[in-house]
């Protein structure tokens, strides 16, 4: 008889990048992951990302870049098969392939399996009930499940939708993850735009440009700043806790903790840079002179921290950048 409900058990927290705390749900959920989500978060890459709206507009947390391209490479690193598929909803194909996702990702849920799924931002879809046509899918903000319906698959605030399911899994050893996890964060630093050729939004080393010249401006949307700023401490508080975790494994690498461990320090509370008589979270204006200048100065800390990774990565083979694929580079799709 065939499966009518399925509801997965496991909990999405925000705590990180949205997608972070989605894929880390899911992976330790299965049994496919174990470990802190710092870890999974450095190894996947989305720790080491940066992006800033040149007018800090909060949206740009998530916009770094082809998701698909992105989170396949997450899934790459951590040995975990991954399938994917978006697209815009003004699209007139767009009722065909949304049929078609509703019935793939049921098809992950019957094998124990949650997919990730963009409301926006990113959630976790981990049920289903084939009798009210309906997803489950947890936010990370609350416990309590939202609904969609499988005719409204897709259909949200934003012009496009996003899935993507998950399979089996290959060992990688840590050392390897983790030289790749360093190059990882080099491409993001050394890419100054993650989605062109549009230039509103920067990445990388870049980003850090884009964030001084809005305060400087003062020409910023001031809750936007505290959320970018909010994502920003947690990925740079995940990257130090890993290379705490992970500088055994390279000559040199204790040279880089050092930088994040001040980084971070030099942060202090998140809410030191909070207006306390604003609704919700939005940055004090009063503060804007000193966060220009620890901000100056987590740039320079991260350069120094690059430049150690560019120097240990230059001593190993690097396969996955030195090496044509046998299609070329830019085949066709």
């Amino acid at each position: 008889m065939p499966v009518s409900e399925v509801i997965l058990e496991l909990e999405m927290k925000r705590e990180s990048k949205s997608f972070t705390d989605s894929l880390y749900a899911i992976l330790t959920g299965a049994g496919l992951f174990s470990g802190p989500k710092y870890m999974l978060s450095a190894l996947s890459g989305m720790a080491s990302i940066f992006s800033v709206h040149e007018r800090l507009l909060p949206f740009c947390v998530s916009a770094y870049g082809e998701w698909g391209t992105v989170h396949k490479r997450a899934a790459d690193n951590l040995g975990i098969f991954t399938v994917t598929d978006a697209g815009r909803t003004r699209h007139p194909t767009f009722k065909s392939y949304q049929q078609d996702a509703v019935e793939w990702i049921k098809a992950s849920l019957d094998r124990g399996l949650a997919a990730v799924y963009w409301l926006p931002e990113f959630g976790v879809i981990h049920g289903y009930d084939d009798a009210d046509r309906i997803f489950y899918v947890q936010d990370g903000f609350s416990s309590e499940s939202r609904i969609v319906l499988y005719d409204n698959f897709g259909i949200n605030s934003t012009p496009f939708w996003y899935a993507q399911i998950f399979g089996g899994k290959v060992d990688i050893p840590v050392k390897d993850m983790t030289l790749e996890a360093l190059r990882m964060a080099l491409d993001d630093w050394e890419t100054p735009y993650s989605v062109p050729p549009d230039r509103k939004i920067a990445s990388g080393r870049m980003a850090y440009s884009y964030y001084i010249s809005a305060l400087e401006r003062g020409d910023f949307d001031a809750r936007g700043a505290v959320y970018i700023l909010d994502s920003f401490r947690v990925s740079r508080n995940e990257i130090m806790l890993f290379l705490q975790d992970t500088a055994i494994l390279f000559p040199g690498l204790n040279e880089a903790v050092k930088c994040y461990e001040q980084l971070v320090c030099n942060f202090g509370a998140p809410d030191r840079w909070v207006d306390a008589e604003s609704r919700g979270r939005a940055l004090s204006s009063h503060v804007v002179p000193a966060l220009v200048d620890i901000l100056k100065e987590a740039e320079r800390l991260e350069e120094h921290a690059m430049r150690i990774f560019k120097k240990i990565s230059g001593q190993y083979p690097d396969l996955n950048r030195s090496t044509v694929p046998r299609w070329g580079l830019h085949s066709a799709r």
